[in-house]
Protein backbone atom coordinates (compact mmCIF):
# COMPACT_ATOMS: atom_id res chain seq x y z
CA UNK A 1 0.00 0.00 0.00
CA UNK A 2 2.82 2.37 0.88
CA UNK A 3 4.51 1.58 -2.42
CA UNK A 4 1.40 2.52 -4.40
CA UNK A 5 0.99 5.81 -2.56
CA UNK A 6 4.65 6.59 -3.07
CA UNK A 7 4.42 5.84 -6.79
CA UNK A 8 1.36 8.10 -7.13
CA UNK A 9 3.02 10.99 -5.32
CA UNK A 10 6.07 10.73 -7.57
CA UNK A 11 4.37 10.36 -11.00
CA UNK A 12 1.54 12.92 -10.69
CA UNK A 13 3.78 15.99 -10.13
CA UNK A 14 5.97 14.79 -12.97
CA UNK A 15 3.00 14.57 -15.36
CA UNK A 16 1.75 17.98 -14.23
CA UNK A 17 5.16 19.48 -14.89
CA UNK A 18 5.32 17.94 -18.36
CA UNK A 19 1.85 19.20 -19.32
CA UNK A 20 2.65 22.65 -17.96
CA UNK A 21 5.80 22.81 -20.04
CA UNK A 22 3.93 21.77 -23.16
CA UNK A 23 1.21 24.35 -22.52
CA UNK A 24 3.75 27.14 -22.06
CA UNK A 25 5.50 26.10 -25.27
CA UNK A 26 2.21 26.12 -27.23
CA UNK A 27 1.25 29.55 -25.90
CA UNK A 28 4.68 30.89 -26.81
CA UNK A 29 4.43 29.64 -30.38
CA UNK A 30 0.87 31.00 -30.74
CA UNK A 31 1.96 34.42 -29.48
CA UNK A 32 4.84 34.47 -31.95
CA UNK A 33 2.55 33.61 -34.85
CA UNK A 34 0.04 36.32 -33.93
CA UNK A 35 2.64 39.01 -33.36
CA UNK A 36 4.58 38.28 -36.56
CA UNK A 37 3.90 41.00 -39.20
CA UNK A 38 2.33 39.83 -42.44
CA UNK A 39 4.62 39.64 -45.40
CA UNK A 40 3.71 42.16 -48.05
CA UNK A 41 2.34 40.72 -51.25
CA UNK A 42 4.62 41.08 -54.25
CA UNK A 43 1.57 42.32 -56.20
CA UNK A 44 0.49 44.96 -53.70
CA UNK A 45 -0.51 48.53 -54.34
CA UNK A 46 2.82 49.38 -55.84
CA UNK A 47 2.38 51.91 -58.53
CA UNK A 48 3.15 50.88 -62.01
CA UNK A 49 3.70 54.10 -63.91
CA UNK A 50 2.91 54.14 -67.57
CA UNK A 51 6.04 55.60 -69.04
CA UNK A 52 5.27 54.92 -72.69
CA UNK A 53 3.73 58.04 -74.30
CA UNK A 54 2.65 55.94 -77.27
CA UNK A 55 0.18 54.03 -75.10
CA UNK A 56 -1.44 57.23 -73.88
CA UNK A 57 -1.50 58.69 -77.38
CA UNK A 58 -3.14 55.55 -78.77
CA UNK A 59 -5.78 55.67 -76.06
CA UNK A 60 -6.53 59.34 -76.76
CA UNK A 61 -6.69 58.68 -80.49
CA UNK A 62 -9.09 55.77 -80.03
CA UNK A 63 -11.29 57.86 -77.75
CA UNK A 64 -11.30 60.77 -80.21
CA UNK A 65 -12.32 58.46 -83.05
CA UNK A 66 -15.19 56.99 -81.02
CA UNK A 67 -16.48 60.43 -80.07
CA UNK A 68 -16.18 61.65 -83.65
CA UNK A 69 -18.24 58.71 -84.92
CA UNK A 70 -20.86 59.30 -82.23
CA UNK A 71 -20.98 63.03 -83.05
CA UNK A 72 -21.48 62.34 -86.75
CA UNK A 73 -24.27 59.88 -86.00
CA UNK A 74 -25.91 62.36 -83.63
CA UNK A 75 -25.76 65.07 -86.28
CA UNK A 76 -27.51 62.82 -88.80
CA UNK A 77 -30.11 61.87 -86.19
CA UNK A 78 -30.73 65.53 -85.36
CA UNK A 79 -31.19 66.24 -89.07
CA UNK A 80 -33.81 63.50 -89.36
CA UNK A 81 -35.70 64.81 -86.34
CA UNK A 82 -35.61 68.32 -87.80
CA UNK A 83 -37.03 67.01 -91.09
CA UNK A 84 -39.85 65.34 -89.18
CA UNK A 85 -40.57 68.61 -87.40
CA UNK A 86 -40.71 70.47 -90.72
CA UNK A 87 -43.15 67.87 -92.05
CA UNK A 88 -45.27 68.31 -88.93
CA UNK A 89 -45.25 72.07 -89.50
CA UNK A 90 -46.55 71.59 -93.02
CA UNK A 91 -49.31 69.34 -91.68
CA UNK A 92 -50.30 72.07 -89.22
CA UNK A 93 -50.50 74.62 -92.02
CA UNK A 94 -52.65 72.31 -94.15
CA UNK A 95 -54.90 71.46 -91.21
CA UNK A 96 -55.37 75.14 -90.42
CA UNK A 97 -56.24 75.96 -94.02
CA UNK A 98 -58.81 73.15 -94.09
CA UNK A 99 -60.31 74.28 -90.79
CA UNK A 100 -60.46 77.91 -91.92
CA UNK A 101 -62.20 76.84 -95.12
CA UNK A 102 -64.75 74.80 -93.16
CA UNK A 103 -65.32 77.68 -90.76
CA UNK A 104 -65.98 80.02 -93.67
CA UNK A 105 -68.49 77.55 -95.12
CA UNK A 106 -70.22 77.29 -91.76
CA UNK A 107 -70.59 81.06 -91.46
CA UNK A 108 -72.55 81.06 -94.70
CA UNK A 109 -75.28 79.08 -92.94
CA UNK A 110 -75.51 81.32 -89.87
CA UNK A 111 -78.87 82.83 -90.81
CA UNK A 112 -80.40 79.65 -92.11
CA UNK A 113 -81.73 78.65 -88.71
CA UNK A 114 -83.91 81.75 -88.58
CA UNK A 115 -85.67 80.86 -91.84
CA UNK A 116 -88.69 78.57 -91.83
CA UNK A 117 -88.11 75.02 -92.96
CA UNK A 118 -89.61 74.29 -96.40
CA UNK A 119 -92.88 72.42 -96.04
CA UNK A 120 -93.04 69.06 -97.76
CA UNK A 121 -95.48 66.19 -97.41
CA UNK A 122 -94.45 63.97 -94.51
CA UNK A 123 -94.90 60.60 -96.08
CA UNK A 124 -92.83 57.40 -95.81
CA UNK A 125 -91.51 58.06 -99.31
CA UNK A 126 -90.43 61.58 -98.28
CA UNK A 127 -88.63 60.28 -95.19
CA UNK A 128 -86.91 57.60 -97.25
CA UNK A 129 -85.77 60.23 -99.73
CA UNK A 130 -84.42 62.41 -96.91
CA UNK A 131 -82.51 59.47 -95.47
CA UNK A 132 -81.00 58.62 -98.86
CA UNK A 133 -79.95 62.24 -99.34
CA UNK A 134 -78.29 62.33 -95.91
CA UNK A 135 -76.41 59.10 -96.52
CA UNK A 136 -75.18 60.20 -99.95
CA UNK A 137 -74.06 63.59 -98.65
CA UNK A 138 -72.24 62.03 -95.68
CA UNK A 139 -70.48 59.45 -97.87
CA UNK A 140 -69.42 62.16 -100.34
CA UNK A 141 -68.03 64.27 -97.48
CA UNK A 142 -66.15 61.24 -96.19
CA UNK A 143 -64.58 60.47 -99.59
CA UNK A 144 -63.50 64.12 -99.87
CA UNK A 145 -61.68 63.71 -96.57
CA UNK A 146 -63.97 66.14 -94.77
CA UNK A 147 -65.81 63.68 -92.52
CA UNK A 148 -63.95 60.99 -90.54
CA UNK A 149 -65.22 57.45 -90.59
CA UNK A 150 -66.34 57.68 -86.95
CA UNK A 151 -68.80 60.47 -87.75
CA UNK A 152 -69.91 58.60 -90.87
CA UNK A 153 -70.86 55.65 -88.68
CA UNK A 154 -72.84 58.00 -86.45
CA UNK A 155 -74.77 59.22 -89.49
CA UNK A 156 -75.71 55.71 -90.62
CA UNK A 157 -76.50 54.60 -87.04
CA UNK A 158 -78.57 57.75 -86.44
CA UNK A 159 -76.49 58.59 -83.35
CA UNK A 160 -75.25 61.89 -81.92
CA UNK A 161 -78.29 63.84 -83.08
CA UNK A 162 -78.39 62.59 -86.67
CA UNK A 163 -82.07 62.29 -87.58
CA UNK A 164 -82.73 61.21 -91.18
CA UNK A 165 -86.30 62.52 -90.97
CA UNK A 166 -85.16 66.14 -90.90
CA UNK A 167 -85.36 68.30 -94.01
CA UNK A 168 -82.28 68.21 -96.29
CA UNK A 169 -81.65 71.91 -95.58
CA UNK A 170 -81.29 71.17 -91.87
CA UNK A 171 -79.20 68.11 -92.64
CA UNK A 172 -76.86 70.16 -94.83
CA UNK A 173 -76.34 72.75 -92.08
CA UNK A 174 -75.58 70.01 -89.57
CA UNK A 175 -73.27 68.26 -92.03
CA UNK A 176 -71.31 71.46 -92.67
CA UNK A 177 -70.91 72.01 -88.94
CA UNK A 178 -69.79 68.42 -88.46
CA UNK A 179 -67.12 68.92 -91.12
CA UNK A 180 -66.01 72.11 -89.36
CA UNK A 181 -65.77 70.34 -85.99
CA UNK A 182 -63.83 67.42 -87.49
CA UNK A 183 -61.31 69.72 -89.13
CA UNK A 184 -60.89 71.66 -85.92
CA UNK A 185 -60.07 68.42 -84.10
CA UNK A 186 -57.64 67.47 -86.87
CA UNK A 187 -55.95 70.87 -86.57
CA UNK A 188 -55.52 70.51 -82.80
CA UNK A 189 -54.10 67.01 -83.23
CA UNK A 190 -51.65 68.33 -85.84
CA UNK A 191 -50.56 71.07 -83.43
CA UNK A 192 -49.89 68.47 -80.71
CA UNK A 193 -47.84 66.37 -83.13
CA UNK A 194 -45.87 69.41 -84.26
CA UNK A 195 -45.09 70.36 -80.66
CA UNK A 196 -43.91 66.84 -79.84
CA UNK A 197 -41.77 66.75 -83.00
CA UNK A 198 -40.21 70.09 -82.08
CA UNK A 199 -39.31 68.83 -78.60
CA UNK A 200 -37.74 65.69 -80.07
CA UNK A 201 -35.78 67.79 -82.56
CA UNK A 202 -34.54 70.07 -79.77
CA UNK A 203 -33.35 67.14 -77.67
CA UNK A 204 -31.59 65.59 -80.64
CA UNK A 205 -29.94 68.91 -81.53
CA UNK A 206 -28.75 69.40 -77.94
CA UNK A 207 -27.25 65.90 -77.89
CA UNK A 208 -25.54 66.57 -81.22
CA UNK A 209 -24.09 69.86 -79.94
CA UNK A 210 -22.76 68.20 -76.78
CA UNK A 211 -21.10 65.44 -78.78
CA UNK A 212 -19.64 67.94 -81.23
CA UNK A 213 -18.06 69.88 -78.35
CA UNK A 214 -16.66 66.68 -76.86
CA UNK A 215 -15.31 65.57 -80.25
CA UNK A 216 -13.58 68.93 -80.72
CA UNK A 217 -12.03 68.73 -77.25
CA UNK A 218 -10.82 65.18 -77.90
CA UNK A 219 -9.29 66.26 -81.21
CA UNK A 220 -7.53 69.17 -79.50
CA UNK A 221 -5.94 66.80 -77.01
CA UNK A 222 -4.32 64.96 -79.92
CA UNK A 223 -2.47 68.05 -81.15
CA UNK A 224 1.32 67.73 -80.79
CA UNK A 225 1.71 71.24 -79.37
CA UNK A 226 -0.52 70.58 -76.39
CA UNK A 227 0.97 70.90 -72.92
CA UNK A 228 2.55 67.63 -71.72
CA UNK A 229 0.44 65.92 -69.13
CA UNK A 230 1.92 64.49 -65.95
CA UNK A 231 2.75 60.84 -65.99
CA UNK A 232 -0.07 58.76 -64.66
CA UNK A 233 0.20 55.67 -62.56
CA UNK A 234 -1.61 52.46 -63.29
CA UNK A 235 -4.16 53.33 -60.59
CA UNK A 236 -4.87 56.68 -62.24
CA UNK A 237 -5.26 54.98 -65.61
CA UNK A 238 -7.73 52.44 -64.28
CA UNK A 239 -9.75 55.19 -62.58
CA UNK A 240 -9.85 57.27 -65.74
CA UNK A 241 -10.94 54.27 -67.78
CA UNK A 242 -13.90 53.81 -65.44
CA UNK A 243 -14.99 57.43 -65.05
CA UNK A 244 -14.36 58.58 -68.60
CA UNK A 245 -17.45 59.47 -70.58
CA UNK A 246 -18.25 56.82 -73.14
CA UNK A 247 -20.17 57.88 -76.25
CA UNK A 248 -23.70 56.48 -76.32
CA UNK A 249 -25.83 55.79 -79.33
CA UNK A 250 -28.12 58.73 -79.96
CA UNK A 251 -31.49 58.47 -81.70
Amino acid sequence: MNAVVYQFLIEVPTAVAIWSALLVLALTMLTALVARPERESPHGDATDPIDDPAVEAADLRRYAEEVAVAAAHAARTAGRWRDRWLVAQEEVNRAWSAYDEAETATRRFVGVGALPTPRTPRTPAEYAARERWLHRAAVAAHWRGELPVERLWDVFAHRDGWDPRRHPVEQEVRLVRAVRDSRREAYRAAVDRERAAWQDAERAAEAARALAVEAYAAAQRLRPDRAPARRRTATDFRTAAVTRWRPARVG
